[in-house]
């Protein structure tokens, strides 16, 4: 954000303010990609504003960066997460290790357990735990992906679950 500002001219110091232009920028791309208005501004744990859609609204923008015409803004984005999922998501959480063993995979996980996925066809999903603890989006996700006949997502994010320093059970998707 502050690098993006810093190319346009605009102010460094106020580009988390929602009135900043380039979150007024963002806003506007936000509502475009996913196809509806924003219904709230909340604040995330980075001090950014959080622009609230749907679940479906998340889920088309994604798909439409996956989908976006070579050399567009859209896709150069989409193409740099996933070279180098490791500054998207650290290199152990779920989004970097779907993306480095699915060619052509967006992933991201989001504030308050959201997760939104796009596969190189098309086919896109969005969805959040509801007390937003994060610990239960990897095994979702590889449990959603192999649903979808994604080959090697069902082992992706195993969350182990551990008492007294040990391991004792493990999070899985049942659905």
């Amino acid at each position: 954000m502050l690098a993006a500002s810093a190319q346009r001219g605009w102010p460094l110091d106020s580009y988390l303010d929602p009135e900043h232009p380039l979150q007024k920028l963002i806003h506007r791309v936000v509502e475009e990609m996913s196809g509806e208005r924003v219904a709230a501004v909340g604040t995330d744990g980075c001090g950014a504003p959080l622009l609230a859609i749907s679940l479906t609204g998340l889920a088309r923008a994604f798909r439409f960066f996956v989908l976006a015409a070579p050399g567009s803004a859209e896709r150069r984005v989409a193409d740099a997460m996933r070279a180098h999922p490791e500054y998207v998501a650290g290199t152990r959480r779920p989004d970097t290790l779907l993306m480095r063993a699915v060619p052509g995979v967006l992933s991201k996980m989001g504030a308050e357990a959201v997760q939104a996925v796009a596969l190189p066809d098309g086919r896109a999903l969005a969805f959040k735990a509801e007390d937003g603890a994060g610990r239960a989006l990897g095994p979702v996700l590889g449990r959603a992906l192999g649903l979808m006949g994604v080959p090697g997502a069902e082992g992706l994010g195993r969350a182990a679950v551990l008492g007294g320093g040990r391991e004792v059970g493990e999070i899985r998707a049942v659905f």
